[in-house]
C-alpha cells in the first residue's frame, strides 16, 4: 500500500523518511526507477514500507530548494545571529537577508546571546530591522527567553535554522524540541565557531512541523546566489524609494533617490555600507554622510 513521508534525514551515504500520519521513521531508499533522480531532506515522498525500509517510488515537485543547506520545500528560515562570542556581524546577517528574501522565504531574525551584550546595543539593532519590517527576538537560548514566540513561527512549517557557527543553533534547538543534540564550542582561538553537523536532520516539533538541525557557516556571500545586478531588489529599505532609472542600483547612477534617503537619515548607514560592500562599489560621500551616525 502506497503511503505518503517526508524525508527528514539525508547524508551522502543514507537517508531516513517520516511518515506523516503516525511520525514512525524508516531508513530508505530509492526505487530503482527511480535512482536517477537526487534526494534532499524536505522532499515529500511516496512509496510502501517493504520489511524494516521505506522504498520512495515517486518524489513530489519540490516548491523550492535550498543549496546550503541542501534543503527542499521550506517554508520559513530562523536567521540566529550571536550579539557576543562570536561578535555580531551585521554584513553577514544582511547577506543572508538577501539570500532568503531572493529564494522568496520570510526571514525571522534572532538575536542570540543577549545576555552577554550591551543591552542599548542589542535594542538599536533590533529596532533597526524592525523598522525594515522584520521579525525580531531577542534570546539567551540557555535562560529559555521567548521561545514560545519563536515556536509560533515554526508551527506548520518546514523550518531552517540558519547562522554563523557559534552562534547557539544547536542550543537553541535543544531547547525548542526538548532534546539534547550536539552543540559546538566556539573557539576562542579562531574567534568562530566550528562545524559540528555534517548531515540534515528535519526534526518533528509536531505532526505538522520540522525543523532543521543544518551546519553552521562563517561566510555567505549574495552574489554567490544571484546576479550582482539584483541585490538592490532584496534590501527591502531601498523599494520603498523611485529612482530617476527604474534600474538603478543605487551605485553610481545619477538621481539615485536611495542615496539621498541615506543621506537624509531615512536609511541606515550600515545597511548602506554593507550593500556597497556586497556590490563592491566606493561611494566616495558614504564617510561624510555617515560620521555622525552611530550604525
Amino acid at each position: 500500500m502506497s503511503v505518503k513521508g517526508l524525508v527528514t534525514y539525508r547524508s551522502a551515504a543514507a537517508s531516513r523518511v517520516t511518515l506523516l500520519d503516525s511520525l514512525a521513521t524508516y531508513p530508505s531508499i530509492l526505487r530503482k526507477k527511480i535512482k536517477k533522480h537526487k534526494l534532499y531532506a524536505g522532499d515529500y515522498v511516496q512509496g510502501e514500507i517493504v520489511g524494516e525500509q521505506f522504498v520512495i517510488e515517486k518524489i513530489a515537485p519540490r516548491k523550492n530548494l535550498l543549496v546550503r543547506p541542501p534543503v527542499a520545500n521550506v517554508d520559513s528560515v530562523l536567521v540566529v545571529m550571536a550579539m557576543k562570542s562570536p561578535n555580531f556581524d551585521s554584513y553577514l546577517l544582511d547577506n543572508f537577508l538577501a539570500v532568503y528574501e531572493y529564494i522568496g522565504i520570510t526571514p525571522v531574525i534572532i538575536f542570540n546571546k543577549v545576555d552577554l551584550a550591551d543591552p542599548q546595543e542589542v535594542n538599536r539593532w533590533k529596532k533597526l530591522y524592525e523598522s525594515i519590517g522584520y521579525e525580531v527576538v531577542t534570546l539567551s537560548a540557555l535562560q529559555e527567553e521567548n521561545l514560545q514566540k519563536i515556536k509560533h513561527y515554526i508551527q506548520g512549517n518546514i523550518t531552517i535554522v540558519a547562522g554563523p557557527s557559534g552562534a547557539g543553533k544547536s542550543t537553541l534547538l535543544s531547547k525548542l524540541l526538548g532534546i539534547e543534540l550536539k552543540i559546538g564550542e566556539v573557539s576562542e582561538k579562531l574567534g568562530r565557531g566550528r562545524h559540528t553537523t555534517t548531515a540534515v536532520t528535519l526534526y518533528p516539533a509536531d505532526k505538522n512541523s520540522f525543523i532543521a538541525d543544518t551546519p553552521g557557516f562563517s561566510k555567505v556571500e549574495a552574489t554567490y546566489f544571484m546576479d550582482k545586478r539584483e541585490v538592490h531588489r532584496y534590501f527591502r529599505e531601498f523599494l520603498r524609494y523611485r529612482c530617476k532609472y527604474s534600474d538603478c542600483t543605487h551605485t553610481n547612477e545619477p538621481g539615485c533617490a536611495v542615496q539621498e534617503a541615506v543621506m537624509r537619515g531615512e536609511i541606515s548607514c550600515s545597511r548602506f555600507k554593507n550593500y556597497l560592500k556586497i556590490m563592491q562599489f566606493f561611494w566616495e560621500k558614504l564617510d561624510t554622510v555617515c560620521k555622525e551616525s552611530r550604525e
